[in-house]
């Protein structure tokens, strides 16, 4: 009989305790210091972003220690350079972000003349935030700097995770991210906003820290490669 995988954590890690103060910051920030809830919303479209680029980071960890891994496509199986994982990621979740923002700007009236879109974004974001907002966003990159530092280089893990592995793990928690975000932005346009950051900071939490997304991507990575071994 197939071992079945817990969907929820048994246990929490240090790094998810840092995750779940980052995301107790908006929260704290708007109900006490009168943040915007649009910065606070953007600020999570960002985070979508420092996701990807510490995703990218460990990819470029992984590929320095070997240079090729497996690339599993349908039924093939395939050696591909590192840099091919990276390309892939980087093309695929750069679409994601993009949806997301354009959905994003669309619905929020975050800048209602216009005067930015998908791509300008890219450079004009530092605009449209406050000091506030740099705060919440460098709990994010700490929270998220530690994680890697502390689960992924310090226990090894970047020696034996694999690229197929990685460049799948940050989706489970975007599709989430991004249906409350979009959902987010229309509260936003009905001037909702800071009873959905709280709602939408809890069920977070709840996805990013008591799911264990590792433990569902490990069971489906093991599958695959019970598949190659049979049909070797």
């Amino acid at each position: 009989m197939p071992a079945t995988v817990s969907l929820i954590k048994k246990q929490l890690t240090r790094s998810d305790y840092f995750i779940i103060a980052a995301n107790l910051i908006p929260v704290y920030g708007v109900l006490f210091e009168r943040w915007s809830a649009k910065e606070v919303f953007l600020v999570y479209c960002l985070e979508t972003i420092i996701i990807g680029i510490f995703n990218i980071i460990k990819m470029g960890i992984v590929t320095s220690v070997r240079k090729t891994d497996t690339w599993y496509n349908g039924p093939s199986r395939t050696q591909q350079h590192g840099l091919f994982f990276i390309f892939f990621f980087l093309i695929h979740y750069g679409l994601f972000v993009a949806i997301q923002m354009g959905i994003f700007f669309g619905v929020s009236g975050l800048m209602p003349d216009g005067g930015i879109n998908v791509f300008s974004f890219f450079y004009k974001w530092p605009q449209l935030l406050s000091k506030d907002a740099y705060y919440m966003l460098a709990g994010f990159i700490i929270s998220y700097g530690f994680s890697m530092i502390y689960n992924f280089i310090l226990s090894g893990q970047y020696r034996t995770v694999s690229l197929m592995h990685l460049m799948f793990q940050p989706y489970i928690r975007i599709f989430i991210q991004q249906f409350a975000v979009i959902v987010g932005s229309m509260f936003l346009s009905f001037g909702a906003g800071t009873v959905f950051i709280i709602l939408f900071a809890c069920i977070k939490i709840f996805f990013e820290v008591f799911v264990d997304y590792d433990g569902i991507l490990n069971k489906q990575m093991s599958v695959l490669k019970n598949e190659e071994k049979e049909e070797a």
